[in-house]
């Protein structure tokens, strides 16, 4: 397949992952107000983002392998699945995507009179962050070491899931659903990034702490990731 093309699977494959994901968040966490049945809450969130990766990758991995993320294209370059040649080009087609993605969803969720964005506030705009900027309240230490480990997990994940002796045809499901977990588990500590894309489309549109925290949402996953690579790549191996 054309690099271009894998490119454009790629940003659009990010831009759904964030309009979706981070949309749920936005426009439906807690529609209605607190405590309003219409509204989808934490697990709602988790199931909306792991719904981007599942059919996301089943839309675009045949092209380009749905990685959606530069945590994850590191981490199968570090298992021994990815060109290093190829990781720049779509490191830069999943953060735009991830950038226009957040643009379009700040214009929508725009469109009701009451939306504001407090910088200052935890989980503004669906940003990821730690310390005073947590959901919990977990300290930077806590968000780091639950990224590292989450994204580990994450990239073990797909590299199992999209093995060789695998079961063909459900590698998205078994993704998805992987993504739905780590949600479930790390969102009240650092809202949940793995994904360095994801975490910089939001915070260039919030700014503040969001962006000054971006840069422990790109080491962290891509440690994970490439760790997660490394370890698979020796169980996978015969």
């Amino acid at each position: 397949m054309q690099l271009t093309k894998r490119l454009a699977a790629e940003f659009l494959g990010t831009f759904w992952l964030v309009l979706g994901g981070c949309g749920s968040a936005v426009l439906a966490a807690k529609f209605g107000g607190d405590g309003n049945p219409l509204g989808i809450g934490l697990l709602g969130v988790s199931l909306a983002f792991g719904l981007t990766v599942l059919t996301g990758a089943y839309a675009f991995g045949h092209i380009s392998g749905g990685h959606f993320n530069p945590a994850v294209s590191f981490g199968l370059w570090a298992g021994g699945r990815f060109p290093l040649k190829d990781l720049v080009p779509y490191i830069v087609a999943q953060v735009l995507g991830a950038i226009v993605a957040a643009w379009v969803l700040y214009q929508i969720a725009s469109g009701t009179g009451g939306f504001s964005i407090d910088p200052t506030s935890a989980g503004a705009f669906a940003t990821n962050g730690v310390g005073a900027f947590s959901p919990g309240g977990y300290s930077p230490a806590a968000g780091f070491l639950t990224e590292v480990v989450l994204t580990a997990v994450f990239l073990i994940v797909i590299m199992g899931a999209t093995h060789a002796r695998a079961p063909a045809g459900f590698a998205p499901i078994a993704i998805g659903l992987g993504l739905t977990l780590i949600h479930l588990i790390s969102i009240p500590v650092t809202n949940t990034s793995v994904n360095p894309a994801r975490s910089t489309g939001v915070a260039v549109i919030v700014g503040g702490a969001a962006v000054q925290q971006l840069w422990l949402f790109w080491v962290a996953p891509i440690l994970g990731g490439l760790i997660g690579g490394i370890i698979y790549r020796w169980l996978g191996r015969d």
